[in-house]
Order: C-alpha cells, then sequence, then structure tokens
C-alpha cells in the first residue's frame, strides 16, 4: 500500500513537472465525472471525463482572457485556483465518509 502511494505521488509530481498545472485536469475530471455517472457505468465515465476535462480547460482559459481583459493569465493558474478547492473537498469527503 504505501509503495503503491509513493509510486502515484511521484507519477503525479513528475506529471506537473513537465505539463505543468494542466495536468491537474487529468486528476480531477474522472472524479468529477464517476460523482456524474455513478459507481457502476464504466462505458460512460471515459467520455464523460474527457467532456469534463475539456470543458475545465476551456473555461479556464476564456476565464484567463476576459478577467483581466488587457492583459491575460495563464489557463493553469485558474485551473490551480479552481482546481484546488475542488481536490481538498474530495480528499475530506473520502477521509471522512
Amino acid at each position: 500500500m504505501t509503495a503503491g502511494l509513493l509510486i502515484s505521488v511521484a507519477l503525479t509530481g513528475a506529471s506537473v513537472a513537465v505539463a505543468g498545472t494542466i495536468s491537474f485536469v487529468g486528476l480531477m475530471a474522472p472524479h468529477l465525472a464517476r460523482q456524474l455517472v455513478g459507481p457502476t457505468t464504466h462505458e460512460g465515465l471515459f467520455p464523460t471525463a474527457a467532456l469534463i476535462g475539456s470543458l475545465i480547460v476551456t473555461m479556464a482559459d476564456l476565464l484567463g482572457r476576459v478577467l483581466f481583459a488587457p492583459t491575460e493569465l495563464p489557463c493553469g493558474v485558474i485551473t490551480a485556483v479552481v482546481g484546488a478547492p475542488c481536490f481538498l473537498y474530495l480528499l475530506y469527503r473520502n477521509r471522512n465518509g
């Protein structure tokens, strides 16, 4: 259990280091899709996760361009600001639920 956790943390850290915080969307989209699709349907999970991930990145890019109109915020900043509280909520819910 501990070795698997360490490997997953190392792989997640490496993907964020290489791709930036956009790879965080790849971690959050399946969890959000699982809440929409439910725990038993696997055939609808992959397309739903792909759609949710693309919507998150598209909306983050749109907000980054529109919020501070003369300048642009990077898409990763918006995904981090929105994604971190969602991730912390999922951690809290799984630990106490």
